[in-house]
């Protein structure tokens, strides 16, 4: 059966793709929860316009995502925690600490869901931190842990 998704399905496909499914997929599943609906002439040209309006907004976004990397890239991020004499922390800097410390200190403001690298860093000197601002864009800020 051929439908049209309604929306992003993971591993199948995002929304405005023509799909060739399993009928019982079809009926019972996407249709009935609204992820899908039947393809027909219409529906077909309505696809094509909602996949044309994704992928613009798809470039959009990328090209944000490419600027914030341009920015965020040559830059250490300063990060200030107690720590004790042979350079252990005195807790953890997390994910938190990261994007609020590049909100202060760049003003650019990163949700942290796109932090890739979900570890806490335990010791002061440089780490690097993945971010992955959209699909095709991820790149490794530089964060120096100082002794406060």
């Amino acid at each position: 059966m051929r439908i049209v998704l309604r929306s992003d399905l993971a591993g199948k496909g995002k929304r405005g793709d023509i799909l060739d499914v399993a009928d019982g997929y079809a009926r019972n599943y996407l249709v009935p929860h609204g992820l899908a609906i039947p393809a027909t002439e219409g529906i077909e040209q309505q696809a094509n316009a909602m996949r044309r309006a994704r992928d613009l907004k798809d470039a959009k976004d990328r090209e944000g995502a490419e600027a914030v990397a341009r920015k965020l890239v040559p830059m250490v991020i300063t990060i200030p925690a107690r720590a004790g004499g042979e350079g252990k922390l005195f807790g953890s800097v997390t994910v938190h600490d990261v994007i609020e410390a590049v909100e202060q200190q760049t003003g650019i403001e990163i949700d942290r869901h796109r932090v890739v690298s979900g570890e806490a860093i335990k010791t002061v000197g440089t780490h690097a931190v993945a971010v992955r601002l959209h699909p095709e864009v991820q790149f490794q800020i530089t964060i120096e842990v100082v002794p406060a």
